[in-house]
Formats: structure tokens, C-alpha cells, sequence
């Protein structure tokens, strides 16, 4: 099983408009993290797309461990500093 970059073990704020579809980085590849820019392609991920419910600051996950992608839920404080840039899976962590 491919398991996910972890790009940061912190969120990261963005501003999402109301009503606009964004497309999440499952991966971890992206440079434009936490959006997705193609660089999951030749690998078992693809982005997820969400719908903006509300219009605002929103902190989405770029640990790639969340239980409610794209948002975080907190389960970057159990990533390790030392797995920032690799892959990693807090449910297979072998």
C-alpha cells in the first residue's frame, strides 16, 4: 500500500470561498500544498475534491493522517518531526 508524503505536521490556513470546488492533495507531493498540482500522477493517490461549505479561513490538513480530509483534526501531533518528506501512515506505520 502507498502511503502518503507528509508535507508538514502542522495545517496550514487558507481562505476558501463559499460554494468553490478545491481539489485536496491526498498525496503529499504538492508544491502547491494543501492543493493538489498533478504531481500524485504514476502513484496510487488522486486529489479529492471538496465544496467549500462556508466562506473563510479554513485549516486543512497537510499531515495527510486526518480523519476528515481536507480538514485537520488534529492527528499531525502524532506524526513525527522526522517523518516530515517521507512516507508515512499513522494506521501502517510499518
Amino acid at each position: 500500500m502507498d502511503k502518503p508524503i507528509v508535507a508538514a505536521n502542522e495545517p496550514i490556513a487558507v481562505d476558501l470561498k463559499q460554494g468553490k470546488t478545491y481539489l485536496y492533495c491526498s498525496c503529499g507531493r504538492s508544491s502547491a500544498q494543501p492543493f493538489c498540482d498533478g504531481a500524485h500522477k504514476g502513484t496510487a493517490f488522486s486529489p479529492q475534491p471538496f465544496k467549500a461549505e462556508d466562506e473563510g479561513e479554513a485549516w486543512l490538513c497537510r499531515c495527510k493522517q486526518t480523519g476528515h480530509p481536507p480538514y485537520c483534526d488534529g492527528s499531525h501531533a502524532q506524526v513525527p518531526d522526522d517523518q516530515v518528506g517521507q512516507p508515512f501512515s499513522l494506521t501502517n506505520p510499518a
